[in-house]
């Protein structure tokens, strides 16, 4: 059962090219940044933003116009100066209103208290589920296991996201803890037969399944599905089978991933073999003359793009290119047993179980249509390329007769790379034009056009905050007031992940009047329970919720973790974003602008809870704003100066950034082809070589040279415990995004970028409607498309022959 709906997205977790080749898995115009902020000016900008107390309800009937402005100056410097953070963080407000306002959470032991006081209200909830029997009853199950859902994951999402980003200790060990209560709760539940029934007869109630509405229909199946996905409805010999499995496939998947090693872990080389490689990267990792180069990791990648010497590239390449035995040996074992599980379940294939629930694709044959379009379409881009670097090699080595081997391609690529970085500006150049706060101001100014929404900046409370550096944003709506609340935990830490996330602590859902009366009962009748103001509070565990149309919402509670280093030369200077980073932060911020519009009655399909082949289209599209000149132009200025960004130089960078995009683009679909075979029908063949099909569909697809007899890097790629028929989700994202890029926002041609009719075109038609409905509906809507309505194989065909080509549009 969906008890458990993972709200974070799979971000930017595809395999890169530079990855693979390491073999690993892996407008007004912007005021200048001022030094300081005065009391006057930050105690009016408080008293104007925040509520005359602490409780979290709000009723807004529109937006603070007045200080839109003011509130875009004070969010460029509270990201720039710390100076001024500090001094607009401060608060006399002396009580601990708990992490995220929850309540619960002011001290390590409110985590135990908070998931057995949870608990309790999940198991009467399933007892009055248990005991429906009139039609009212049945009418209300969808909501009810929908608040089961949310009861749950109001403590593991907030506790995953404490246990792995909260720098003290003993509060991550009891967020684990907290975690661990809940979820063993949600497994017990989801062998609990009798919600599955109790589910199965209201939905073929026709009296019951009329009155609900379009979203809770779609809840509905989604859950049914859910349960017959766990084989709650099998004898129980079948299901302890089933979970047996699901047991050894976790621990076989963790290996797999854990144990990834090559067969051979390190070469050896004289150092005069090596001649081409940068000389440090040498020195570390020189003995007596001798070289002891590691197979996987930076070096061997940097090698293969600089050592001059083929004989040597070849000796490296055919390494690490080759996973060890055992890795193969864990993949295939896995395979066997996700096949297993299906057969168990009742389908044809893992594929075809996998695909089945919040997928758009919904069957393999659906997805080898898109990805064999997507490669025609893209094998002459990749033509061109291979025939460039052909054309390199032979000038390079004087042999008209010359072929490209494997291991040639990232050598001439570089070179290629080289020629053309040598005419461009370094990306710390660009990077004096991305201070994160005027990155941060431009994204503000971005939705505020397109959507209508901005951010505001606002104090955190004692005890709100994580760490002294996290900001709170608070977005607010035109139209609707306060929306949703962002946490920012941007800065680099020395105990923090390097990888960005977008975390969904709380999702929106509509809090119900009898919710507020049980928890107005629940005040002051135990010690446990926080002295909250009213019974508003209490519903929401003193959170962030809003009252639209008469109707009381918890609001979406969004954390963004990046890790950007600050300035070294200066402790008040902004950090300066290199375009990556500053690409990195316009997706994240995709997914939090899913998460603020999606505001959907039921948290099951709220904001990022959509098709998982869908999750990525709002994040990567937000890419191609931050390549263009118009959007750039609205922000982007010199940190110190406050010129506006020569868009030509962004033009350069992209231009040699995206030589090879053709050719990482049948990386792609080669490796998607290969999760797709090893989650077919034949995985359950005991003679199963994942190594043999991965080779046949480099012969049978690869345009550039194929991998040489003896290698096996399938076994480096570890996503395929993660994605598991899955994989093409990210291209399939990518296709969409430049689609809707150029069909919506007319390639921001025109101001197409920050039109508000674009903007609104794409929030009323898709965003706004998380995973409440039929996705192909909500993309057909955006595109004002009708041939992919149906989300048949031919609109898959179709989307794949879209292709994808370059990321920006020259001026």
């Amino acid at each position: 059962m969906i008890m458990l709906q993972s709200t974070r997205p799979r971000l930017r977790a595809w395999v890169c090219s530079s990855c693979q080749r390491r073999g690993l898995t892996a407008a007004r115009r912007p005021h200048p940044v001022q030094a300081t902020l005065h009391n006057s000016q930050r105690r009016s900008f408080i008293r104007n933003q925040k509520p005359t107390s602490f409780n979290t309800f709000v009723n807004f009937s529109g937006a603070n116009v007045a200080d839109k402005y003011h509130d875009d100056t004070i969010l460029r410097q509270i990201f720039d100066s710390p100076s001024v953070w500090k001094e607009f963080a401060k608060t006399d407000e002396t009580r601990n209103v708990g992490l995220f306002r929850n309540a619960y959470l002011t001290r390590p032991k409110g985590f135990q208290i908070f998931a057995r006081v949870s608990l309790e209200k999940a198991r009467k909830l399933v007892d009055k589920i248990l005991k429906a029997s009139s039609i009212q009853e049945y009418q209300d199950i969808v909501r009810d296991l929908d608040r089961l859902s949310d009861i749950l994951c109001r403590v593991l999402d907030m506790a995953d996201f404490v246990r792995v980003t909260h720098p003290d200790p003993k509060i991550q060990h009891a967020a684990s803890e907290a975690w661990a209560v809940m979820y063993q709760y949600m497994n017990e539940l989801n062998t609990t037969t009798g919600l599955n029934d109790q589910l199965g007869k209201a939905i073929d109630n026709p009296e019951v399944a009329k009155a609900w509405s379009e979203e809770e229909m779609t809840v509905a199946q989604m859950l049914k599905l859910d349960f017959m996905k766990s084989a709650v409805n099998l004898p129980q010999r079948m299901r302890d089978r089933f979970v047996t499995l699901s047991q050894e496939i976790s621990e076989v998947g963790a290996r797999f991933v854990q144990e990834m090693a090559p067969e051979q872990r390190s070469l050896v080389f004289p150092s005069s073999e090596l001649h081409g490689l940068n000389p440090m990267i040498a020195r570390n990792f020189t003995r007596r003359g001798v070289v002891y180069l590691p197979t996987l990791g930076a070096e061997a990648a940097m090698a293969l793009r600089q050592v001059h010497n083929p004989e040597v590239r070849k000796k490296i390449y055919y390494a690490a290119r080759t996973a060890s035995k055992n890795s193969t040996d864990l993949l295939e074992r896995l395979v066997k047993l996700r096949a297993e599980l299906a057969d168990l379940s009742g389908f044809e294939s893992y594929g075809h179980m996998a695909l089945r629930d919040r997928m758009m694709a919904k069957t393999p044959e659906s997805v080898r249509e898109f990805l064999q379009a997507l490669h025609t379409n893209n094998a002459p881009i990749v033509r061109r390329e291979a025939q460039e670097l052909l054309e390199e090699k032979r000038r390079d080595t004087g042999d008209a007769t010359a072929v490209l081997q494997a291991w040639d391609k990232d050598y001439y690529a570089e070179r290629i790379h080289q020629k053309a970085r040598s005419k461009t500006k370094h990306d710390d150049f660009l990077s004096a034009y991305f201070s994160l706060g005027t990155v941060m101001q431009g994204l503000s100014r971005i939705f505020n056009r397109l959507y209508g929404i901005r951010f505001v900046p606002r104090e955190c409370l004692p005890g709100e905050a994580w760490h002294p550096d996290v900001r709170r944003l608070d977005i607010v709506s035109d139209t609707d007031g306060h929306v949703a609340v962002l946490y920012c935990d941007l800065f680099y830490r020395e105990d923090k992940s390097p990888n960005p996330a977008h975390f969904t602590v709380r999702c929106s859902r509509e809090i119900a009047p009898h919710e507020v009366e049980e928890a107005a009962e629940l005040l002051g009748q135990s010690s446990e329970i926080p002295a909250f103001t009213t019974a508003e509070e209490a519903a929401n565990d003193g959170m962030a919720m809003s009252q639209v149309d008469g109707k009381l919402k918890q609001m979406p509670t969004i954390a963004l973790v990046c890790d950007f280093p600050q300035n070294a030369a200066s402790r008040n200077g902004p950090a300066l974003l290199t375009f990556f980073q500053m690409e990195t932060l316009f997706h994240e911020m995709g997914h939090a602008i899913h998460s603020f519009l999606a505001r959907t009655s039921l948290q099951n399909v709220a904001g990022t809870r959509c098709a998982t082949d869908l999750a990525e289209l709002p994040s990567t599209l937000m890419e191609y704003f931050a390549t263009d000149a118009t959007v750039l132009s609205l922000f982007a200025r010199h940190y110190e100066t406050d010129e506006p960004l020569p868009y030509e130089m962004v033009a350069e960078r992209l231009r040699w950034s995206k030589r090879f995009e053709g050719s990482d683009t049948e990386n792609q679909i080669l490796l998607a082809m290969l999760d797709q075979e090893l989650h077919s029908a034949q995985a359950a063949k005991p003679d199963v070589d994942s190594t043999q099909i991965y080779h046949e569909l480099q012969r049978t697809h690869s345009t550039l040279p194929p991998d040489p007899p003896g290698t096996r890097w399938q076994g480096f790629f570890g996503h395929l415990f993660g994605y598991g028929s899955t994989y093409y989700s990210y291209l399939f994202d990518r296709v969409l995004a430049e689609h809707v890029w150029k069909e919506v926002f007319k390639a921001g041609d025109n101001g197409g970028g920050l039109d508000r009719a674009n903007g609104e075109q794409l929030k009323e038609n898709l965003l706004k409607w998380g995973g409440s409905r039929d996705p192909w509906q909500c993309l057909a809507g955006a595109l004002k498309d009708d041939r992919v309505a149906d989300g048949d194989e031919k609109a898959m065909r179709l989307v794949g022959s879209w292709g994808t080509k370059s990321n920006f549009k020259e001026e």
